[in-house]
């Protein structure tokens, strides 16, 4: 069985598939030509996030079975028509859970203490304590919505915070902090998303939504940049309708995850990017040398797994 490694990943999953049998070729620093080359020969294809695989990319490969992404999102493959094919997709969305979740907590409680503004305000000279008064996170509802592997791993991080979290998801049923929407728009202080990016799912947080929470709220987003509208954010933010935003993605990025020049983004982005009560990230949520690690090893393990049934 050939595989064929198109982006940079951590060596466990080579070491692993070798280990079984498998006959690894890494293509990551190859040219066009070349990794085509070997694909045509091969019946696996490892990839993260730099490959679009669309339905005319697929049909070059006819020899293909399997299609494994490092990581989670699936949004750049053409998943119906490499189903149609025949082509298995697999993923390695519990190899970062924990990374996202503990990210979006960081920066939840970063931006109730403003650590960012009052550790550059001290290092000016300025010891502005009341003005730096946080906010707690004890006693606050916090809504997830997606509970997934990320969602799952947030709540069970905010545990011991005496919050009373609400977990909301239309595909699944019966799990811990199970609640509705309407029950989250009721209550909830902190939302947090943890969705895939889909045509459902295409700025779900808009105008429309947000005025449907019966308080203010802070809101989280380590999940894709494009399930927020941004104009509609910035306008909540100005109104108080939103307190704040955690926000690990934007929808400016590019598909290989890179972001455009500064003088290239939109007005909108550029007037949000200067809001005091806005905490950004370059979507570094699910990155940490743990999460890059079991990424590769857990598909591995799904690949090996998936040959031996």
């Amino acid at each position: 069985m050939k595989v064929v490694i198109a982006d940079t990943i951590h060596p466990s999953l080579q070491h692993q598939l070798t280990e079984a049998g498998y006959d690894c070729v890494d293509c990551s620093l190859s040219s066009d030509e070349l990794f085509k080359a070997e694909l045509a020969k091969a019946q696996i294809l490892v990839i993260r996030s730099r490959q679009v695989i669309d339905a005319n990319f697929i049909d070059q490969f006819p020899e293909l079975e399997m299609i494994a992404r490092v990581g989670a999102g699936l949004e750049h493959i053409d998943v119906a028509h490499a189903k149609s094919k025949g082509i298995h997709i697999l993923s390695s969305p519990e190899g970062n859970r924990q990374a996202v979740a503990e990210h979006a907590l960081a920066m939840l409680l970063n931006l109730f203490n403003h650590l960012n503004a009052s550790d550059a305000e001290v290092r000016q000279g300025l010891w502005l304590r009341k003005q730096n008064e946080g906010i707690e996170l004890q006693g606050k509802t916090v809504g997830i919505v997606g509970v997934g592997n990320t969602g799952s791993a947030f709540a069970k991080v905010l545990s011991g915070f005496g919050v009373s979290i609400l977990g909301y998801d239309k595909y699944k049923y019966g799990f811990v902090h199970e609640a509705t929407m309407n029950q989250l728009f009721a209550e909830a202080d902190v939302v947090s998303l943890h969705l895939p990016m889909t045509d459902e799912t295409h700025q779900l947080v808009n105008e429309q939504w947000l005025a449907k929470f019966n308080k203010p709220i802070y809101l989280i987003n380590t999940a894709r940049g494009n399930l927020v509208k941004m104009e509609d954010l910035l306008s909540a933010l100005k109104s108080g309708k939103v307190l704040g935003a955690c926000l690990d993605v934007l929808p400016y990025e590019t598909k290989s995850l890179k972001m455009p020049p500064l003088d290239e983004l939109p007005e909108t982005a550029k007037q949000l990017f200067a809001q005091p009560n806005v905490l950004l990230s370059p979507h570094t949520a699910g990155l940490t040398a743990q999460s890059y690690e079991k990424l590769s090893s857990i598909l591995a393990d799904k690949i090996i797994a998936h040959y031996r049934a």
